[in-house]
């Protein structure tokens, strides 16, 4: 969508559907070159490109998806079972929008809880919520599924699973911001030793030109975690993953530091970027090898209420990494960010060897 999204929105392919055009303020550029301010454009086309994929997947789905029967018999007429689960996907957005509405300043919102405990709430109150109005059978399957909760293993699993997907998803957002601000804008220090960030920079990347090659690679290279877990192990493979982690992260910071406080920072634009590839090739790869884990430790019954949950939580790094990144630029220190993504990474690494890798593991290389 990073590639095809700038493409369609200066194109009015959907005709008097699609609504009236706006202009382009500014100069743009994205993988196959400058968009001049000037050019008609298609901004709400960035939704309904969404429209040309899902609609033929749904399709798909609802006359190949036939081995969902195998595991839920009796999910009955099509329409009133996906009545419920609208209805607990309702549910759920309704403390979502509660905690939005407490952790957004204001005018948006109040402003009085901070990420790290608006999300463990949201987390908390959206299964209460689903669980208490469940109903009927799906009151039995949601109270079957609440069991993974007494597993260890889903806790651990967890956490690497946000080593890995939400890492993946994270960057995926955080990447843009971080090339914006800072190779965007030309950062250098007065007499006094202040921070002064001058005009935007002439001669920064194109971030459209350059932010679709993470995700890109992140996602073409989790198959081949997955095959190589196959071979030797998941919980081998994820520990290699977050050791590249770790480093990678170190160095990304150690970059970002550099390009912040040069009056050129088109000049780390280079290892910047080869370094945050690092980091999604390693994610991916990490990504596949967590997934394999998963389907090792957890028997049919568990497995998927497992894998569900573990990426329901991992996604919220498509929350947390953007929002900790920009207020470490914010703060003058972007560097600090990645390194605490290091220190994460690192505890992960001790957590993959203590269940998974060592003598008295509780399951060995899953």
């Amino acid at each position: 969508m990073q590639v095809v999204i700038p493409l369609v929105m200066t194109l009015g392919i959907f005709g008097g559907f699609g609504g009236e055009p706006m202009t382009l303020i500014k100069d743009s550029g994205w993988i196959f070159g400058k968009i001049p301010a000037g050019t008609q454009t298609w901004i709400q086309n960035a939704g309904f490109a969404w429209v040309l994929s899902l609609v033929p997947l749904a399709a798909l789905c609802w006359f190949g998806m036939n081995n969902l029967k195998t595991i839920s018999p009796a999910t009955g007429n099509p329409v009133v079972a996906f009545a419920k689960i609208t209805y607990l996907y309702t549910l759920a957005f309704v403390p979502s929008i509660f905690m939005l509405y407490l952790y957004l300043p204001a005018p948006t919102g109040l402003g009085l809880l901070n990420m790290w405990v608006a999300i463990p709430l949201d987390i908390i109150m959206a299964l209460l919520v689903m669980k208490m109005a469940a109903f009927g059978p799906m009151k039995e399957g949601v109270t079957k599924q609440f069991e993974i909760f007494r597993n260890k293993h889903t806790w651990a699993m967890t956490t690497l699973y946000i080593v890995t997907f939400g890492s993946f998803i994270g960057f995926s957002m955080a990447l843009p911001l971080s090339m914006k601000v800072i190779f965007g804008i030309s950062h250098v220090r007065d007499a006094a030793g202040v921070m002064q960030h001058t005009a935007s920079n002439p001669n920064a990347p194109a971030v459209l030109a350059f932010a679709w090659i993470g995700p890109f690679v992140g996602a073409l290279i989790r198959p081949v975690g997955g095959w190589v877990s196959d071979k030797v192990g998941g919980s081998i493979v994820t520990q290699w993953v977050s050791a590249a982690m770790v480093v990678a992260s170190v160095a990304v910071g150690y970059v970002m530091m550099q390009a912040y406080e040069s009056a050129t920072p088109e000049q780390y634009f280079l290892p910047f970027m080869l370094l945050f590839i690092v980091l999604f090739a390693a994610s991916g790869i990490g990504n596949g090898s967590t997934f394999r884990s998963i389907g090792i430790i957890f028997d049919r019954q568990q497995a998927g209420p497992v894998l569900g949950w573990t990426s329901a939580v991992a996604a919220y790094g498509a929350f947390i990494a953007p929002v900790v990144i920009g207020q470490q630029i914010k703060a003058g220190t972007p560097q600090m960010a990645m390194y605490g993504f290091a220190v994460f990474y690192g505890l992960c690494l001790f957590l993959n060897w203590w269940f998974y890798l060592r003598a008295n593991a509780y399951v060995k290389n899953p």
